[in-house]
């Protein structure tokens, strides 16, 4: 289901976007900056990368604002949970003041609204996870729910090629059991923007809603999705109960 009227990512793909992966946002025209656009469209227009360019003010030389913004990204991408400062000062530029203000903002907005939103429908999973859509390598996603179905947490399972070898139920639901979740979700983004499912995402479904029988979870669904569309198997009818 493609969702219409979704203005939430500007294309990357542009020339001036190009620059701006190279030199930073400095380079791009005033009214594409990210805080000027943040400022004209709202927070909920601009990429991951985009918020922690403005979050993080500036880079270091030879790092700017925006390579260190990614090399971020990556690094909470990897991590399970909000990353410790001693990692994210790792990351040339970044520094402990930067690390410590990174660490309190993520902090913050897990207490504020990270848990507690009911996913009720299809629509629900794609709001919760598709900031992660312009990743240029798959995610694959599991989101762990109570018995109302209610957000727990969302993973990061695998990054890159998803397929039945890598995708296994042991590291898919490891993290659900210990939330003590009743139901699963789980998803994943394709770059390419083709959210349609291939033989090996079918086998994928098929084998983690078996397991999750098994374990007494209730597999609610899995998307594929992309920047403004996706594809839910339940919704298509291929998830029977």
């Amino acid at each position: 289901m493609c969702m219409e009227n979704l203005n939430v990512y500007e294309a990357i793909l542009t020339s001036d976007r190009k620059e701006y992966k190279k030199t930073g946002p400095l380079s791009l025209p005033r009214s594409k900056r990210p805080r000027e656009r943040l400022i004209r469209e709202g927070p909920q227009s601009m990429s991951d990368e985009d918020l922690l360019s403005i979050i993080l003010v500036s880079g270091v030389h030879g790092n700017n604002v925006t390579t260190l913004a990614r090399k971020l990204l990556d690094k909470m991408d990897l991590s399970n949970g909000i990353p410790k400062i001693e990692d994210l000062s790792r990351i040339t530029g970044m520094g402990i003041s930067k690390a410590c203000s990174i660490a309190a903002m993520l902090e913050f907005g897990r207490r504020k609204w990270a848990s507690g939103n009911k996913i009720k429908k299809p629509d629900d999973i794609f709001k919760a996870i598709r900031h992660f859509a312009d990743r240029r390598q798959e995610r694959f996603i599991c989101l762990s729910l109570n018995g109302a179905h209610e957000l727990i947490a969302s993973r990061i399972v695998t990054i890159g090629l998803v397929n039945r070898t890598i995708i296994h139920p042991r590291e898919v639901y490891a993290d659900p059991i210990n939330d003590r979740a009743s139901a699963v979700v789980v998803a994943h983004n394709h770059p390419s923007g083709n959210i349609r499912p291939s033989e090996e995402d079918d086998e994928i479904t098929l084998r983690l809603k078996e397991a999750a029988l098994i374990l007494g979870l209730n597999f609610l669904d899995h998307l594929i999705f992309s920047e403004k569309c996706y594809f839910s198997y339940r919704q298509e009818g291929l998830l029977s109960d």
